[in-house]
């Protein structure tokens, strides 16, 4: 497959000297946001050169702290390789199972990624640190990290958007990855991301389908003026009151 390295952008409406959308814009992103699911079931098939060259360049527009883009994208092509990859998860599974007490034969049971029969599997690393000071000083792997995370939610919306699946897999030790992928010293890898065609997307995030955790309410995770007290998770957000004026 040849990716398109400049893929041009459809024309945007616009108004005045930026961008403008109309309603329907809108209400078909938080469409695309509350559609997205982590998926680890996929139906075969390929995905296109021109949809994954969109999906690579959603990624590579998102935002990072002092514009420092530290997102590594690594695409896996042989099958060899990915074989490796699949034995390094299988291996992590295990050892996570090991730590999870009496959840672990509840956690053995569960599908925790969709490597082996994914269209397009693709690496996602922290490159290595360039020194970078802006907005970063007192935390500075952590908005490296960050900055990585908003390009993998893109692409993660990008695929929803193209009708496609993507799941993020976590199950291995970053340096056996990057020993894999001949990655430079101080490169990270983060994720190892599944992409392709589905049969049906869940209803719902699968680990809340398969009992393993639920959603918070917003009552739990917004706060006022301080870090958030309430604990109930009764359903329904919280009234969203106005500022007080100074």
């Amino acid at each position: 497959m040849v990716l398109n390295n400049n893929p041009q952008p459809n024309p945007l409406p616009s108004k005045g000297e930026g961008v403008w959308f109309d309603e329907f814009e809108r209400e078909t992103l938080y469409r695309v946001i509350h559609a997205r699911r982590d998926m680890r079931h996929f139906s075969g098939g390929e995905v296109s050169s021109e949809a994954l060259s969109r999906i690579l360049d959603a990624a590579h527009a998102a935002p990072s702290v002092g514009y420092m883009q530290p997102w590594r994208f690594v695409r896996i092509v042989k099958a060899d390789l990915r074989e490796s990859l699949i034995a390094l998860v299988e291996e992590e599974k295990d050892k996570t199972a090991d730590h999870m007490d009496e959840r672990k034969a509840e956690f053995m049971r569960l599908k925790i990624e969709g490597i082996r029969d994914c269209a397009e599997l693709i690496a996602v690393i922290l490159a290595p640190d360039d020194g970078t000071v802006f907005g970063r000083r007192t935390m500075p792997e952590e908005m490296a990290l960050c900055s990585v995370s908003c390009a993998i939610e893109n692409m993660w919306l990008a695929a929803r958007s193209e009708n496609l699946g993507m799941g993020w897999v976590s199950f291995f030790e970053p340096s056996d990855v990057a020993t894999l992928l001949k990655c430079p010293d101080g490169a990270k890898p983060i994720a190892l991301l599944c992409l392709g065609p589905v049969k049906e997307f869940y209803d719902k995030p699968m680990l809340e389908t398969e009992g393993w955790r639920k959603r918070e309410a917003m009552s739990v995770v917004l706060g006022e003026d301080q870090y958030p007290l309430a604990t109930d998770n009764t359903p329904g957000h919280p009234i969203l009151r106005k500022r007080n004026s100074p």
